[in-house]
């Protein structure tokens, strides 16, 4: 079997209708991390003892014939920021290197009860915080489409897996771009939920409002079905909504004929590549043809997203990584008084780019800054998810570029953390203000480099956005190829 072509449905088939068994599937897709992820570096730790008795679980179940659940013998990786009973969780940190998670996060529980198979936890950039996967406590990851260049960050770990073929799917999270924005690098489709609709129990926190898990796949209806077994209340998780999860592979396939679909000119001005715009100028050409209605919509604050997200992310870091201070877990670096060993610690187990954001959200926090930056940053937020509210009274979808270049090389910003940042200046918004948004590859660079095509949604109506999302992967088809 050509693993290289298993999609999440294809891979519950093959298991049910016998072509393969799930424990073969662990085998070839160990066998395939074994050969190449090492040029790659998609994986912090692999999960064979967990892997194979969840193989032998749904086998079991297959060769009885009952029923099988919804991910049955599909092989998945997830980013190491989500705990795992058992299993080293690091969040790509040196300050947890050792850390053995005691419980499941919710998204890990609902995989397994589906029946998937956790290869293992993939690399990313340290906390989440990165646009490139460079800022990793342990080694880069590579783009799998040209190893020389980056696969996005922070969940870059992910969406290379996918993109190698060393995972049939994957899970990530996005604080303000990270599976979008990895998606379009590598290629693949990155889904991220409204906030609320996913739990983040278990999800070790970058920035607590802005946090969304998501999944990856290779088409949009490996993200449809994963979303379908993640997505939902959970009571561990009090920002979890209690609203109605709907049969979202029933929208995928479904024309988009009556659907207005908004263009915002302010994600097509200055600073976006030539061969960026051009692709998704041709992909909203190409909904168009499908029956769609195009709309110029406004997004006037768009300008600010950026000094925004940095103020409240870097706010809420700094509160969320007081905890890793050598006391309670994860490493301890002695010294003579307990402030000593505080700062030792911190200084020995965090990164610089962590290390920059305690210190910047510490600033606009304190004393005397608190009004000036981080309510101010607030009051812009709420600018922000106006913007779209008055968007989406005209509009059913809104479509932009994914990110302003394709991939860039290694290296190449890690000394200019401003331009790093603005890797992120078309995802943050949606971020902000908690929609829904998806990104789906609409075409290549003449270096043969991936391009992402964006498609945000209203609150909860992820259904809408898979919708255009599987016409605009259709019709984009041989662009892709």
């Amino acid at each position: 079997m050509n693993i290289d072509l298993l999609t999440v449905e294809s891979a519950r088939t093959a298991v049910l209708e016998k072509q393969t068994t799930a424990t073969a599937l662990v085998d070839a897709f160990y066998a395939r991390i074994g050969a190449e992820d090492a040029e790659i570096g998609a994986y912090l730790t692999l999960c064979e003892d967990r892997a194979y008795a969840q193989a032998a679980k749904i086998q079991s179940l297959a060769d009885k014939g009952d029923a099988l659940p919804p991910l049955a013998g599909v092989p998945i990786a997830v980013k190491d920021v989500f705990t795992t009973k058992g299993v080293r969780t690091t969040a790509a940190s040196r300050i947890l290197e050792n850390f053995t998670a005691p419980y499941d996060a919710t998204v890990i529980a609902r995989l397994e009860e589906a029946g998937a198979i956790i290869l293992g936890k993939t690399n990313c950039d340290e906390f989440a915080m990165g646009s490139s996967n460079e800022n990793s406590g342990f080694y880069p990851v590579r783009n799998p489409r040209d190893p020389s260049r980056v696969p996005g960050g922070s969940s870059g770990g992910s969406a290379a897996a996918v993109a190698a073929g060393t995972a049939v799917a994957s899970i990530g999270s996005d604080t303000g771009g990270s599976i979008r924005q990895p998606a379009a690098f590598c290629g693949v489709v990155g889904l991220m939920p409204t906030y609320g609709r996913v739990s983040r129990y278990g999800l070790i926190a970058f920035a607590s409002s802005l946090d969304h898990p998501g999944p990856f796949g290779k088409t949009v209806k490996d993200a449809a079905l994963l979303l379908q077994v993640l997505a939902g209340r959970d009571p561990l998780d009090s920002t979890t909504a209690d609203v109605p999860v709907p049969d979202y592979s029933m929208y995928v396939g479904q024309p988009l004929t009556g659907l207005k679909i908004g263009v915002p000119p302010e994600y097509f001005g200055e600073g976006l590549d030539a061969e960026v715009r051009a692709a998704v100028e041709y992909g909203i050409q190409e909904l168009a043809k499908a029956g769609a209605e195009i709309i110029p919509v406004s997004l006037p604050h768009t300008a600010y997203a950026i000094p925004t997200y940095y103020v409240i992310a870097t706010a809420e870091a700094s509160s969320n990584l007081a905890r890793y201070d050598g006391v309670r877990y994860g490493l301890r670096t002695d010294g003579k008084t307990l402030a000593e060993m505080y700062r030792r610690t911190r200084d020995a187990g965090f990164g610089a780019e962590v290390k920059r954001r305690i210190m910047l959200g510490t600033y606009v926090l304190s004393a005397g800054y608190y009004d000036a930056y981080y309510l101010k940053a607030q009051r812009v937020r709420s600018l922000l998810a106006r913007d779209f509210d008055e968007a989406f009274a005209k509009v059913d979808a809104i479509i932009t570029p994914t990110t302003p270049t394709p991939a860039f090389k290694l290296g190449e910003k890690t000394g200019d953390p401003l331009a790093m940042y603005l890797a992120d200046i078309f995802t943050v918004t949606a971020d902000l203000v908690g929609i829904p948004g998806i990104s789906v590859p609409c075409g290549k660079s003449k270096e043969g480099l991936p391009i992402g095509m964006q498609i945000l949604g209203k609150h909860f109506d992820e259904a809408t956005v898979l919708r255009v999302a599987h016409v605009a992967e259709h019709a984009l088809a041989r662009k892709v190829d």
